[in-house]
């Protein structure tokens, strides 16, 4: 729990930076119009405000696509470590940037600002699963991969507390409450520093094998070290003669196809099943439940805390339950719950009890997400690959992961404009598809060393072959 804590900050701030520009979205289009009048004398236009305002947020995900590009690359240049410890300086500078907006009168810093902080959010979501991963012992990696989920929304429910009223959400402290994304990058700069680098890096990429033992006694004790660099020892003679590998070599090695082409779709759900439609719809939901609309506020910060809670009980289940039941059950779940939805949205009239049913489908939704999609997702691309390609499959999954956000940004509003409720419909069939793909495809990776991970795909490929051909053999052999 101690190593979680200090290590998540890094994905803590990506679900902080999500949620936090939410709060003082009136106040940042007012500073914008005043300055634009003490620029140009003359109000902005409507539509020119409106593009403003979606730079600025939009930056974020530029930003993270930008992160996610590099952090690959960067995690094997400076180590896993190394790469977190760095990647601060995008967070410190984005807070400083973003808190002088409005004393320097220049919107252009916010956007810049935006920019650092989602580079800062791609390279700890690409680097830091893949560092949990690789310092997690074999029966905990689901509990400790689990920790990149529980800070995301960790962080947007903190987000979420802080723009209220009550704590920094009035107009006159919206720098502070932008630059506090600063906090969480000084306690991981004093903090991070007291842990070891990756084993399995030090070892396989680096061959230092002096400072790898020295990392295992750090991490698990003189007692189970052994076992551990015997784990690590297996890994890389399997990857003897292969270097670390580029994201576009891994298209083109036949062996890895299902593993890529599985965390292609992964990351492509996680952003299209649906998730951004509930949070989008929530308000009128909230609304049309009879909350009054000066307190649909803290009941979003309610749905924040609902995922935050599911989160921390998947970490507590994987383990137990492993990853396959879990990310095919929170499918199911959203699915039904996409159902559900569209019948409760369009009856909204009929009833007074429909309001309330609609709500509850919100919460089941969030909750359906948490339990299984939010979390195994990442997991699933650390399990699935051995240490030469790992980093540049969490390059591929990431890009994917944000060009999806980015894409569901920019269509959603056309969506729900062109289908209202049923857009549902749509998402129930991409949860569906999920659903098969995973049952048919994915092999249970619980309590699985990496490789032999490895050889069950290899397995799925060999029987694939012999069903046609009569032939096979599986690549990777070494059993552990």
């Amino acid at each position: 729990i101690n190593k979680l804590t200090k290590q998540g900050t890094g994905t803590f701030q990506y679900g902080y930076n999500i949620s936090v520009i939410n709060a003082p979205t009136v106040y940042v289009q007012n500073f914008i119009n005043q300055t634009w009048m003490q620029r140009y004398q003359t109000n902005i236009s409507q539509g020119g405000l409106t593009l403003l305002w979606s730079t600025i947020v939009s930056m974020f995900t530029l930003g993270g696509f930008i992160g996610t590009s590099v952090g690959g690359t960067l995690s094997v240049k400076l180590g896993r470590r190394g790469t977190l410890l760095a990647n601060n300086a995008f967070s410190l500078t984005a807070a400083l940037l973003m808190g002088l907006s409005s004393t320097a009168g220049s919107f252009e810093l916010l956007i810049i600002g935006r920019l650092l902080s989602g580079m800062n959010a791609g390279i700890a979501l690409c680097v830091q699963p893949l560092y949990l991963g690789e310092i997690a012992p074999t029966a905990l990696r689901g509990a400790m991969g689990m920790g990149t989920s529980v800070f995301i929304t960790g962080g947007i429910l903190t987000g979420q507390v802080m723009g209220l009223k009550e704590i920094l959400g009035k107009e006159e402290y919206w720098p502070i409450l932008l630059s506090t994304t600063c906090i969480p990058a000084f306690l991981q700069l004093l903090t991070l520093p007291w842990f070891p680098e990756s084993p399995r890096y030090l070892l396989i990429d680096k061959g230092d094998e002096e400072s790898c033992k020295k990392a295992l006694r750090q991490l698990h004790g003189l007692a189970d070290s052994g076992d551990a660099l015997e784990d690590i020892e297996k890994e890389k003679n399997n990857l003897v003669g292969f270097q670390a590998k580029k994201p576009w070599e891994l298209f083109s090695d036949r062996s890895l196809r299902w593993q890529l082409l599985t965390i292609i779709l992964l990351n492509i759900a996680q952003q299209l099943n649906g998730i951004n439609a509930i949070y989008f719809y929530a308000d009128y939901v909230f609304g049309q439940s009879g909350i009054p609309m000066d307190k649909i506020r803290y009941a979003t910060v309610g749905t924040g805390a609902c995922e935050c809670i599911t989160a921390l009980t998947c970490g507590m289940l994987i383990e137990c339950l492993g990853r396959k039941v879990l990310i095919m059950g929170g499918y199911v779940l959203m699915s039904i719950c996409c159902v559900f939805f569209t019948l409760t949205l369009t009856f909204q009239d009929f009833s007074p009890v429909f309001p309330y049913l609609s709500m509850a489908c919100v919460f089941a939704f969030i909750l359906s997400f948490g339990l299984g999609p939010g979390g195994v997702t990442n997991i699933l691309t650390t399990e699935l690959f051995t240490q030469n390609t790992r980093p540049a499959a969490f390059m591929i999954a990431g890009s994917v992961n944000w060009l999806s956000f980015f894409l569901i940004s920019m269509v959603f509003p056309f969506i729900v404009i062109g289908l209202q409720q049923y857009c549902f419909l749509v998402f129930l069939a991409v949860c569906s598809l999920v659903v098969t793909y995973i049952f048919f495809v994915v092999p249970e990776t619980k309590n699985k060393t990496f490789v032999e991970i490895q050889n069950e795909f290899q397995s799925l490929k060999t029987n694939k072959f012999c069903s046609s051909d009569g032939a096979g053999t599986i690549l990777l052999s070494t059993s552990i």
